[in-house]
Order: structure tokens, then C-alpha cells, then sequence
């Protein structure tokens, strides 16, 4: 089943339980799913790919991530608590997050591929991760990492 006929299935499913924030949320995801076919299909692509797919979730996490962020530092907590809920409901799409170790196991066998030996070799090393660690990882943690094993 494809990601956005999991959407809509989800949407029915929470208009059915009259639960009105996952409601707004899928339905945003769907939004955004539905614009970027659009873009797409102007290309000359037939639709969407997994990977692009995945894309979309991955960037809706990170602009919740963001908002929860800048709605704390502004003390605001009842927003940020929204955006947690809806950061939440959009993880439940994205694949299970691997651990800090595993990361770490990815990137040393990356520098040891790409023969990375300074910060300035970060670039090397931080395509492929990102490429092998997409949806599955935090790209600011990958970043952090590869930065430090590269700076000592």
C-alpha cells in the first residue's frame, strides 16, 4: 500500500473516531503528498517515488521539530505541545529511527570507504550517510557525528 493510500485510509479512519488533530494532520500530509505529485507530473514523472515519499515525511518532522523549538524558547507550550502531537502522528509514517551506535557504525565505514580525514573531507562523508540514514535519522545528529569523528 502506497503512502498516500495509507493517508487516506488513516483520514477515514480518524473522521470515524472524531479525533480532529490527527484529522488536520494527515490531512496536511495529504495536502502536501497531493502538491508535490502535482510538481511531479509537470516534470513528466508518472508520480511519486518511496524515496520521495519519504522526503516529504521527513521534512514535515523537521518543520515540527523547528516550531516545537522556537514555541518552547518563546514559552509558548501549548503550541509547541501541538506540534509534538502532530510531530508524533507524522513519526508513526516514517521508518523506525536507528540508534546512536548504529549511526555511528554507518559513518565509520563510510570514512573508512571514502578514505575521510579532516573536517574539510565532511562533505564525502555526509552525502552518502544522509542517502543510507534518509527518514531514519536525524540529519543535525549525522551532522554532529561525522563532524566529530572527523574533527579528532
Amino acid at each position: 500500500m502506497s503512502l498516500k493510500d495509507r493517508i487516506s485510509e488513516d483520514i477515514k479512519t480518524a473522521m470515524k473516531a472524531k479525533d480532529k488533530l490527527r484529522l488536520e494532520t494527515v490531512r496536511s500530509i495529504k495536502k502536501v503528498i497531493l502538491e508535490d505529485e502535482s510538481t511531479a507530473r509537470g516534470k513528466g514523472q508518472e508520480g511519486l517515488t518511496e524515496e520521495a515519499e519519504l522526503g516529504i515525511l521527513t521534512r514535515l518532522a523537521k518543520q515540527r521539530k523547528d516550531a516545537i523549538t522556537q514555541y518552547t524558547d518563546a514559552n509558548r507550550t501549548d503550541l509547541a505541545d501541538k506540534e509534538a502531537a502532530e510531530l508524533a502522528i507524522i513519526e508513526e509514517y516514517l521508518p523506525t529511527q536507528v540508534s546512536d551506535a548504529e549511526i555511528e557504525a554507518i559513518i565509520d565505514g563510510l570514512i573508512t570507504k571514502t578514505g575521510a580525514a579532516s573536517a574539510k573531507d565532511m562533505g564525502k562523508v555526509m552525502g552518502p550517510a544522509m542517502k543510507e540514514l534518509q527518514g531514519r535519522a536525524d540529519g543535525g545528529k549525522v551532522q554532529a557525528l561525522v563532524k566529530a569523528k572527523l574533527a579528532g
